[in-house]
């Protein structure tokens, strides 16, 4: 109905809009809000991309939700498989020049000094924002003092990841089918995945990589120290919704969870990103390949 679908496409608008008022509102909180932000338009400018990027790779798939039809595959270009990830590392990349480059040092009133709370905004209020590209790497978790070492443990937990996930959706699919859910398991993969197993090996590998890196530093190095690990959490399930399968709803949220973890352990991204990598790689190169070949339906 009319109804039906004029709520598909405002709904995402709405929720874009208060998830991006709801992150405003913890940054602030949080005390971590960038000191060029104390001019509006740069406020209004950043929050007005990250509002942008919640809708377009958060919310939107949800007003996809029950409606037929599939992407036309044949249609699908492989710079198309990037868009998203430009999109959030433009997000990134904006909120951060908006916040932190070329803002002017305010005068301190020393008068008030003594008043002022002790902490990173006080120290940042009082002599003037950090620029450059460290400050960005720190804002996003990316520095550490032994790279070597966090880069190793990704590999382990990416391992670890893929093992884990792989019990728990063996075990949600034997608990559906007890309590006759056969219907909620998938037939039959989204026609996407077996699509892009079909790609050349050094564009899922890029994928991968692309995957890794821009997801992690977008969900877990930006959104997660300002609202948290639930809600980052709950946004890249919903950024992967257009799977339109429980099942992999299922393995997509434990594998937020455990990178959000990974992540709040490490105090950095790296592990994560590897681990995310991994994941995907092994994935799109050996698992997703097997399959589609076991069940592959032989020539007569």
């Amino acid at each position: 109905t009319a109804a039906v679908e004029a709520l598909r496409t405002i709904g995402p608008v709405v929720a874009a809009l208060g998830a991006v008022l709801l992150f405003d509102h913890m940054t602030r909180r949080r005390g971590l809000d960038p000191p060029g932000f104390r001019e509006p338009l740069r406020r209004i400018a950043a929050t007005s991309l990250v509002a942008f990027s919640f809708y377009v790779g958060v919310f939107a798939a949800v007003g996809t939700i029950g409606r037929q039809g599939e992407i036309d595959l044949s249609q699908l270009s492989s710079w198309q498989l990037f868009a998203l990830h430009a999109l959030f590392a433009l997000t990134i990349v904006g909120w951060w020049m908006a916040g932190f480059l070329a803002v002017p040092r305010p005068v301190p009133d020393m008068s008030a000094v003594a008043a002022e709370p002790v902490g990173e905004t006080a120290a940042s209020s009082a002599a003037g924002p950090s620029t450059g590209w460290r400050s960005f790497a720190e804002q996003l978790g990316m520095r550490t003092p032994n790279l070597r070492r966090e880069l190793a443990l990704g590999m382990v937990a990416g391992v670890g990841a893929w093992l884990a996930v792989l019990c728990a959706v063996f075990v949600f699919a034997l608990v559906l089918s007890a309590l006759s859910g056969e219907e909620l398991l998938p037939q039959a993969p989204p026609a996407v995945i077996p699509w892009l197993a079909g790609r050349p090996i050094l564009l899922r590998l890029a994928i991968a990589a692309s995957a890794g890196l821009v997801e992690e530093a977008f969900f877990r190095g930006f959104l997660q120290p300002r609202i948290g690990i639930a809600l980052s959490t709950v946004f890249f399930a919903l950024a992967h919704l257009s799977y339109d399968q429980p099942i992999m709803l299922v393995g997509v949220t434990l594998l937020s969870l455990l990178y959000g973890l990974l992540t709040r352990w490490r105090q950095n991204i790296w592990p994560a990103i590897v681990a995310h990598f991994l994941f995907d790689a092994i994935q799109l190169l050996v698992v997703i390949p097997a399959v589609l070949e076991l069940f592959q339906p032989s020539a007569p």
